[in-house]
């Protein structure tokens, strides 16, 4: 999974990124997991729905805000 904190938990979700640009983001997710797969998704767009521990979406507004807490799967 991703990087450790701390706190010796591991990382499995982003959400001071909400509002943030889908840049800032995917920098921020592969600081912390480099090993990541982050996909930038247009919100409302169907996706699987298979959990991928080295997986981490970003989903984003028209504008390329991000709309929803990333979060590993």
């Amino acid at each position: 999974m991703c990087g450790s904190r701390e706190d010796g938990n591991m990382t499995v979700e982003w959400p001071e990124l909400v509002g943030r640009t889908a840049d800032e983001a995917v920098a921020a997710i592969r600081s912390a997991c480099p090993d990541a797969e982050v996909p930038v998704v247009a919100e409302g767009c169907m996706v699987t729905m298979d959990f991928r521990e080295d997986r981490v979406r970003v989903f984003v507004d028209a504008d390329g805000r991000v709309v929803r807490t990333p979060r590993v799967g």
